[in-house]
Order: C-alpha cells, then structure tokens, then sequence
C-alpha cells in the first residue's frame, strides 16, 4: 500500500521560505514521478512541480511558471523523501499543498495515482 505523508507547513510572512516534506513508502521511489500540487481557498488543484530519475544521479525537474526561481524540488532516495524547498513566498502562494506520485514516469498530472492529505502554507502580507 502506497502511502504519502507531507510535513513542513506552516505559516511565514511574505518573502520568507519553507521547506515540505513528502515521506513516501510502498513504491519504489526512483521508479516514480513525484509531484506537488497546490490548491488555494475556492480555486482548483493545480500543479507546482515535480521530478523523475531518468537513470543514474541524472533527474528531470519541472515547474509550473509562477514558481520558477523560487522553489526547488530535490529528493533523497535513501530516505524516501521528496521536499519542495520554497523561497520568497507570496501570499498567493497560500495554499494547501500536496505531494502525488506515480509509477508512470514524467506523468505528472492531476490524475495521478497516489496522493497525500497536504499540509497548509499560509503566507501573509
């Protein structure tokens, strides 16, 4: 049984970071798409980021625009842990977040199969 739990939520004034975690067990974490989702008060789930090994220490990493330059997605697979590191937060970065994996590599999309319950992020002005 796959399970995701994420850690690391919190609330921080604008321009300060944090750090999610995203504890992962049941699949084999090198084998899968790992992604975090976001959904904001009355808006829909939508994508942040997400990452898959192509082989070796090679990984490819993705991200919706609107956090390019401020979080970083990275992964330590002895732990099987992923984390979204997230620096200069916006108040409309508030949001629940969530972690999401899948055994099809690079599928990173809201259909996939293995979802947390999310952690909250509230960034204040």
């Amino acid at each position: 049984q796959v399970q995701l739990v994420e850690s690391g939520g919190g609330s921080v004034q604008a321009g300060g970071s944090l750090t999610l975690s995203c504890a992962a067990s049941g699949l084999t974490f090198s084998r899968a798409t790992m992604g975090w989702f976001r959904q904001a008060p009355g808006k829909e789930r939508e994508f942040v980021g997400a990452q898959w090994r192509i082989g070796g220490n090679v990984y490819s990493t993705h991200y919706t625009d609107s956090v390019k330059g401020r979080f970083t997605i990275s992964s330590d697979y002895a732990k099987n842990t992923v984390y979204l590191q997230m620096n200069s937060l916006k108040p409309e970065d508030t949001a629940v977040y969530y972690c999401a994996a899948d055994r099809r590599i690079a599928f990173c999309y809201d259909g996939m199969d293995y979802w947390g319950k999310g952690t909250l992020v509230t960034v204040s002005s």
